[in-house]
């Protein structure tokens, strides 16, 4: 066993109560955690048609970049008989496509599965295998698995004993396949026996942090505080936060990084009080073909969100609202990228895309 899969193992497997899985696929059934009622409440509903699939995306049931890709190629032969057309298959890619624009991860997922077939569809014509579609999906959720391991182990040196770092959103196991992104590195310091403590934004306005990120690192024994957003620069100030990590959606070939709404003030404030702001995401989720971070599509979502706190009503009905999913932080606020391969650093654009570069021994 590599030593990565080795910390992996004693992490999951000894010292950390095991979190639900927010993607399951058994018996050819699509299972998924429905995120909007956690902490108080964990429950798993099957998804059998591409529609509840999509939904469910749509409603943040399923969230968190790498964890949506994954439900979408599977949810892209979800319900299909054994075999599948290949305009058929087009026409569910692009359905599910546009359940949410921003998270680059959903789009690169279904089209792998669609260029998988593209494919087959020479040997097989226009009778494609399901069974085959459905290895393909369960390759992108496997390669996702060992990512985050990887992230983890990479992201270690980062994660000084008695360190008080700062998270946004929630890029932990419940955004993944297992582990997470920008969490991945504190569950391996855990493991590592390493002492230090995580600030835990709320997020604003469905709260991922509060419900999500701080319910993950209690139930892993992880020391973490939550606080509101808006205490984010007072604790700083108080020089109580020694970095700042955060998942991604998308990253631009610059470096560009588009996250939760919120993220873009907190790279600008660690750029104040000199603070090392890092960003952790599987490469999966760096998007060469798009320049920079202002031509990401920011998803807007709706009113509610923003005039309802739960189910209470803290607005007036009439009240406009500008209510942006995501934010995008420019990549000279961006101390390194952490990805399975290692912590990238600027010059973005060399950086990133050596990590595609053809590997000359294989």
């Amino acid at each position: 066993m590599s030593e990565t899969k080795r910390l992996w193992h004693r992490c999951f497997c000894m010292n950390i109560k095991p979190l639900p899985k927010s993607v399951v696929w058994q018996d050819d059934k699509l299972y998924l955690l429905d995120q909007t009622k956690l902490p108080h409440v964990e429950e798993t509903f099957c998804c059998e048609q591409i529609e509840s699939v999509h939904e469910a995306i749509c409603a943040l049931r399923v969230r968190g970049a790498p964890a949506i890709g994954i439900a979408a190629a599977y949810g892209l032969i979800v319900g299909l008989a054994e075999n599948v057309a290949l305009s058929a298959l087009r026409e569910r890619v692009d359905y599910l496509i546009g359940a949410r624009p921003t998270a680059v991860n959903l789009a690169w997922a279904v089209e792998r599965v669609y260029r998988c077939a593209v494919v087959l569809a020479e040997t097989y014509d226009d009778e494609i295998p399901v069974g085959l579609l459905c290895d393909e999906a369960k390759r992108i959720h496997s390669e996702d698995a060992a990512s985050c391991r990887n992230i983890g182990v990479h992201g270690l040196p980062l994660i000084k004993a008695n360190s008080n770092w700062l998270t946004h959103c929630n890029a932990g196991a419940l955004a993944v396949s297992e582990l997470g992104t920008a969490l991945a590195p504190f569950y391996t310091a855990a493991e590592a026996g390493f002492q230090f403590h995580v600030y835990v934004d709320e997020t604003r306005p469905l709260l991922q942090g509060a419900r999500l990120t701080s319910f993950e690192l209690g139930r892993a024994g992880i020391s973490n505080t939550l606080i509101c957003d808006n205490a984010a620069a007072h604790v700083m100030s108080l020089g109580q936060v020694d970095g700042v990590l955060v998942g991604a959606d998308r990253i631009a070939a610059n470096g560009d990084v588009a996250n939760k709404i919120g993220t873009l003030g907190l790279a600008i404030l660690c750029k104040y009080y000199g603070i090392p702001f890092y960003v952790a995401a599987p490469t999966s989720t760096i998007d060469l073909e798009t320049a920079e971070g202002k031509q990401i599509l920011i998803e807007e979502r709706g009113a509610q969100e923003v005039t309802q706190f739960g189910t209470a009503q803290v607005a007036t009905l009439d009240t406009k609202v500008f209510n942006p999913a995501f934010d995008v932080t420019p990549s000279n606020l961006v101390k390194g990228i952490i990805t399975e391969q290692g912590i990238t650093t600027a010059p973005y654009e060399q950086s990133l895309a050596q990590l595609f570069a053809p590997n000359p021994t294989d």
